[in-house]
């Protein structure tokens, strides 16, 4: 399939403690990742808090400038553009944040939130056109005309969101980055708004990287899936052979997390010992070997590779 964004080697670096004559210690948030989101795909990328999951989704945006490595949106680089010729881009690539209330402005009346991002790219030339495209992108999110003059304090949880994602389709993108777009909501809530991003993805022919922490969210909207550990990614796989054949023992920890109905035909769980080390001083070789029980000599020197292991399945242990 064709690849509509593509990172190579990419690495977002923060520095702390510095001085005016030293960056002080680096934050290791994204560190050599290099994965392809394919057009009209669900990419799932997955991980515990902090792995680096939401930088790597900010980063690709170019909300935050990149350390390192390389960005491609369509086969052009768009890693060290500036921002007004980046502008072009901008309207193709949109994300929908986390917090559905702290995303929106409390002063804006939710219609002027949905339609601002029209006439900052000029996608609209009237009054009306505005507001029939806004009603329009409300319908499409399961909003009613007669909600447009509201404030987002006077919504529900769910549909502050549904009012978020009514703002990303208003420019009309190619690429979405959902940012742990259903973790602040009810479950019955969360089941909603995925089916709907789902229906969207498929009328609109869109792009999406899908940020979470539940891997049976992931599993229920995505094409594929990449699991990511302390700032680099272990294994990328198709969903349905991620699932039944997860290869790295952190994504084997993971799925045995999740819960099932028959706690009888439930895997044997992986526990996993000791804390996530900081990304300020990462562990050598590879990174999950403080907590792998599978862990030898060789793991604390050398960091493995993400090497294939069958048709679109790729993993980073020395051992698969």
């Amino acid at each position: 399939m064709e690849k509509l964004v593509e990172v190579k080697d990419l690495k977002k670096y923060f520095w702390t403690g510095g001085t005016p004559f030293s960056k002080g210690e680096a934050i290791r948030a994204v560190d050599d990742v290099s994965f392809g989101v394919n057009k009209e795909e669900i990419f799932g990328l997955v991980g515990e808090s902090g792995c680096g999951k939401t930088t790597c989704g900010k980063t690709i945006l170019k909300i935050l400038k990149s350390t390192d490595g390389r960005i491609y949106f369509d086969n052009q680089d768009i890693t060290y553009l500036k921002e007004k010729e980046m502008r072009k881009f901008r309207k193709k690539m949109t994300i929908i944040y986390q917090d559905p209330f702290g995303s929106l402005d409390p002063r804006m009346k939710i219609g002027t939130i949905i339609a601002e991002p029209m006439k900052v790219h000029g996608i609209v030339s009237s009054k009306d056109e505005i507001a029939e495209k806004t009603i329009d992108i409300m319908t499409k999110v399961g909003l009613t005309e007669d909600q447009i003059d509201r404030y987002p304090h006077e919504f529900s949880g769910g549909q502050r969101q549904r009012v978020g994602i009514a703002r990303a389709l208003a420019t009309n993108p190619e690429f979405i980055v959902a940012d742990e777009s259903v973790s602040a909501l009810d479950v019955s809530i969360q089941a909603q708004i995925i089916n709907l991003l789902k229906d969207l993805q498929r009328e609109f022919g869109l792009s999406i990287l899908f940020i979470a922490h539940d891997l049976s969210v992931v599993k229920h909207i995505s094409d594929r899936i990449a699991v990511m550990y302390l700032g680099k990614i272990v294994e990328i796989a198709d969903k349905r052979e991620l699932f039944s054949n997860p290869c790295h023992p952190y994504t084997r920890a993971l799925l045995s997390a999740i819960p099932i109905p028959d706690p009888r035909k439930r895997p044997r769980e992986t526990i996993l010992m000791g804390d996530v080390p900081s990304p300020i001083n990462p562990p050598p070789g590879c990174r999950f070997h403080t907590r792998c029980t599978m862990a030898e000599p060789m793991c604390k020197e050398k960091a493995p590779e993400l090497a294939n292991v069958g048709g679109d399945h790729f993993v980073a242990c020395h051992f698969v």
